[in-house]
């Protein structure tokens, strides 16, 4: 088990630093072929619009199939459309649909990649290593989300933004020889209709206040985050020293995910989700800091501090599901979870520019902020979320209700 483990945190941890080239190039290469911020924008609305189109057929093919053949697909996708963006602007070829496209399914694939690995990680991790597990990735992933752009920012600017998308393609590959080395193999039975399927998912989901509640929460939470991380943006840019405060802010946050990781990797509450939801309140902090006291160090201290509520908060979650869902189900559910994240961000990103136009910028973020903090305090008046435990080597992995096994045939 441990050593699948090895295998899938080396490949995931260069494919997401590959996705931090490829964030770099994407921008850079549409900028200077003449499209500006309309195109750029157009693409990662249709990166959006597959994730939401694909992540619930992604969760039950997750199910379905073994989970290491879905993600070696998602891969393959992945890397041919990363080395047709390479293709594309290595030869001066601008076209702007075609580029649309391949963004859509690079990000369609990814959203059957993640129910999958989601789906697989019981499969390789002992019950009572599952929080360790979850904290690890977790760590990995904020690392590379720091050293995978700035990377890709100098390899961009050394040798064009074809570099950076070949980066990607390689990591992409290096993600796919991973999973094929992985031994685990999950018990599938047989399958049933697609919107059956779908409908098994959502009744594990419906069937935990914990779950439910969860995710109602988490859908608020994003569309005021989505709002909040839109006029961060604008203040760090105009207010509090451009460019180079934005990057500083941005290594805050990852310096704080990786604090957050790192206490995670520590500290085993009995009730983790509790916990998780407690740290959660922390973020509300890093959204204030930019309306008082607005100074630059302040920020800094927010975004660590709030960033490493919510990176435990995301173990916390992760470890949750992989306790509590059957693992013949926890495609599915990762799928829906996926789902309403993705819904949400995008809204909040549209209404950030009309409110704080008619409102001002700082009464928007302080609300907010307010809306974080009530979205993640009301998870504490579930009781599922204040009295859940965390499974142990000795606790029963959990079983699907009956009905629940007779629609989906496992």
């Amino acid at each position: 088990m441990l050593s699948d483990f090895r295998l899938l945190a080396t490949g995931q941890t260069l494919s997401w630093i590959g996705n931090g080239f490829q964030t770099v190039a994407l921008a850079v290469a549409v900028v200077r072929a003449g499209g500006g911020a309309g195109d750029l924008g157009l693409v990662m609305a249709c990166s959006v619009t597959a994730i939401l189109a694909c992540s619930l057929f992604g969760g039950v093919w997750a199910d379905r199939l073994q989970p290491q053949r879905v993600m070696v697909a998602s891969d393959l996708v992945r890397l041919a459309a990363a080395a047709l963006m390479a293709a594309l602007f290595f030869g001066d070829a601008y076209h702007l649909p075609l580029l649309c496209l391949l963004a859509a399914v690079s990000s369609g694939a990814g959203s059957f990649f993640n129910p999958a690995m989601t789906a697989l990680r019981p499969l390789i991790i002992p019950v009572g290593r599952r929080q360790q597990a979850n904290a690890t990735l977790s760590m990995l992933q904020t690392g590379s989300s720091v050293i995978g752009p700035a990377l890709g920012g100098v390899t961009v600017a050394a040798f064009g933004a074809p570099a950076g998308f070949t980066v990607n393609a390689a990591s992409f590959l290096a993600s796919m020889a991973a999973c094929l080395l992985l031994r685990a193999r999950a018990t599938r039975g047989p399958r049933s209709s697609m919107l059956s399927e779908l409908g098994a998912g959502w009744r594990e989901v419906s069937s935990r206040d914990w779950l439910l509640g969860g995710m109602a929460g988490a859908t608020l939470y994003h569309v005021a985050n989505g709002v909040i991380l839109v006029l961060v943006q604008v203040i760090a840019i105009e207010r509090l020293g451009g460019a180079s405060s934005a990057g500083f802010i941005a290594a805050a946050e990852g310096l704080g995910g990786t604090i957050g990781a790192a206490a995670a990797l520590r500290f085993k509450p009995r009730h983790l989700l509790r916990a998780g939801w407690l740290t959660l309140l922390l973020m509300p902090l890093w959204a204030l800091a930019y309306v008082w006291p607005a100074e630059l160090l302040a920020v800094l201290l927010g975004a660590v501090v709030g960033y490493a509520g919510l990176i435990f908060f995301d173990v916390a979650w992760e470890t949750a599901l992989q306790d509590q869902i059957p693992q013949s189900s926890l495609g599915r559910v990762s799928s829906w979870d996926q789902l309403t994240s993705y819904l949400a961000m995008p809204l909040g990103n549209a209404l950030a520019g009309p409110l704080s136009a008619r409102y001002g910028t700082s009464p928007v973020l302080t609300a907010a902020a307010a809306v974080l903090f009530v979205a993640a305090l009301s998870q504490l008046l579930i009781p599922g979320s204040r009295r859940l435990t965390r499974a142990t080597s000795t606790t029963a992995a959990p079983t699907p209700p009956p009905e629940l096994v007779e629609a989906t045939g496992n």
